[in-house]
């Protein structure tokens, strides 16, 4: 007579661990917990488990289970492996001190046990995190350097990828870009081949996407955006990445122009991520979310959403600046935007602010500022190879160009911005570029030209909902005599007999801002004095 099997909670739940069903697993191995303590192996099933549940509470408590289970039975190499852990993941929390506290016990533990092993290698890692606190990259990828070596010579994947992964962050940071991104593919490699742990997968995949969109590599961005989201849906019960994944998707819905769509990802991300326990991929979120809703006008939520984001530790630039701009308070933009520009030193970093940075430059008249952050940009843009870099970059470059009065270098420039934008798929970047454009053919007398662009940009605008740019459209007159719509607006208000106080006012501006239109104004009509603008006004029918 054949023996029946007992399928046990213990059996249930590493059967449920082994296909990736998460909340099964978590729910079997805690009954079998409170029948009878888990040994430390699958202690450590049951805290991954509830880390992909998001119960980040129960994770922390679980290994730090595991971390004395291990100690008890003398496994001290084991031991430190689950403090390294948990200090990771503090240390993702923005929880430094105790982060420090957990690796300093592993380094104790390392060194009482004596032997060349892989959790030395482990320890390289927020050693070369502290170094690149410190600013010296240099360092932290050297140290990183090491943790490979001893990673392939324990043939850890695990060690590998993150090591790898961090040493492409790093080069990006640098502002070498095609490095990077080849080490981030690189770090890929064990991801997709399923070599990686379940964990450290989402770890590697939400960094590289991060990276990726750092490097302004969209294309890559979005490849493996999809690659996340098809591993996600292979396993429903997973909590601990979809919001990462959910907050990826929202940008480039972004850039695809499916606003709503995007900010309904958003708001779900941010849910998830604040479920998770993640508060800096909830800050992302939330940031994202402030974007979607600056460009649309809806500026009392947008600010509450940057206010937020701050809250979980992402600085709301450059959202929060662009939207002090559009409020009309273009002094609060620009003493945010220096200031945050000042604090940031590496190359690509610094390209993500450049461009509010002209454009807040420009609007308050400060053209010589504006040329000197666009040909910053065209350097960077240069050494990056980025497609998006490089059209952001001539876009930026034709907007001072046509400042400057040169509206045939203008137009060289912004055409080609416009056609990457158009091959990428960026229906608003687009419609601001036809903006430019037009106003570039207005200034050269081709006033059909000009109307045909404002009219193509106006279309884009009202399908996107991008009400902000769609006021400021009105204001855009195809025969502008090289000015900008903000100068028309200036010259029209000293035409009617405005004072400089009575200007700023009304344009919710400084007068410091509205002596700098004026100065460009009469140098762009080459006259010198009010009476003579407000007559040029007047005789060229502007007013």
């Amino acid at each position: 007579m054949a023996l029946k099997m007992v399928v046990t909670d213990l059996d249930r739940g590493r059967e449920a661990y082994e296909r990736r069903a998460w909340l099964d697993a978590y729910e079997a191995l805690t009954r079998a917990d409170a029948r009878s303590p888990l040994a430390a192996q699958d202690l450590e099933l049951l805290a991954v488990s509830a880390s992909m549940v998001g119960r980040m509470d129960d994770y922390f408590a679980l290994l730090e289970r595991t971390h004395r289970v291990y100690l008890e039975s003398d496994e001290l190499l084991r031991a430190a492996g689950a403090a390294i852990w948990i200090g990771m993941n503090l240390a993702a929390r923005g929880d430094l001190g105790p982060a420090g506290g957990w690796f300093g016990r592993a380094q104790r533990l390392v060194e009482r046990d004596g032997t060349d092993c892989v959790e030395r290698g482990w320890l390289l890692v927020p050693l070369s995190l502290q170094q690149e606190a410190a600013g010296d990259l240099d360092a932290a990828f050297a140290t990183l350097s090491d943790a490979v070596q001893i990673g392939e010579r324990f043939r850890d994947s695990d060690l590998l990828a993150a090591a790898i992964q961090f040493q492409g962050l790093l080069r990006i940071k640098q502002g070498r870009a095609e490095e990077g991104l080849r080490l981030l593919d690189e770090a890929m490699v064990g991801v997709t081949a399923g070599e990686v742990s379940p964990e450290l997968t989402g770890i590697v995949y939400c960094a590289v996407i991060l990276g990726c969109e750092e490097a302004f590599d969209t294309r890559r961005a979005q490849e493996w955006t999809t690659a996340l989201a098809h591993w996600c849906e292979l396993q429903p019960q997973m909590v601990a990445f979809t919001g990462r994944c959910l907050a990826h998707r929202a940008g480039i819905l972004e850039r695809q122009g499916a606003w709503n769509d995007a900010l309904a990802e958003a708001r779900l991300a941010r849910e998830r991520c604040e479920a998770a326990m993640n508060r800096g991929a909830a800050g992302q979120a939330l940031y994202q979310e402030g974007e979607l809703l600056r460009l649309q006008g809806k500026f009392r939520e947008a600010e509450d959403a940057y206010r937020k984001a701050n809250t979980y530790g992402r600085q709301p630039q450059p959202g929060l600046a662009l939207l002090r701009l559009a409020q009309g308070d273009d002094d609060a933009a620009a003493a945010s935007i220096r200031r945050v520009l000042a604090e940031t030193v590496e190359p690509l970093p610094r390209a993500a602010l450049l461009p509010a940075f002209a454009e807040i430059a420009l609007e308050r008249g400060e053209a010589a500022d504006a040329r000197k952050a666009s040909s910053e940009l065209a350097e960077v843009a240069a050494s990056s190879g980025s497609a998006m870099l490089g059209a952001i970059a001539a876009q930026v470059r034709g907007a001072v160009e046509l400042v400057d009065g040169d509206a045939e270098a203008a137009l060289v420039s912004l055409r080609r911005a416009w056609q990457v934008w158009e091959e990428l798929g960026a229906p608003y970047q687009s419609a601001r570029t036809r903006v430019l454009v037009g106003e570039a053919c207005a200034a050269l007398g081709d006033h059909d030209a000009a109307a045909l662009e404002l009219e193509a940009a106006r279309a884009g605008f009202e399908r996107l909902g991008a009400v902000p740019d769609l006021t400021r459209l009105a204001r855009v007159r195809t025969e502008s005599h090289g000015l900008t719509a903000r100068e028309l607006e200036v010259l029209r208000l000293v035409a009617a007999g405005r004072t400089n106080r009575q200007i700023a006012a009304e344009l919710v501006v400084s007068e410091h801002t509205v002596a700098r239109h004026l100065q460009n104004i009469f140098g762009k009509l080459g006259v010198s004095s009010r009476t003579a603008a407000t007559a040029f006004a007047f005789e060229r029918h502007l007013v």
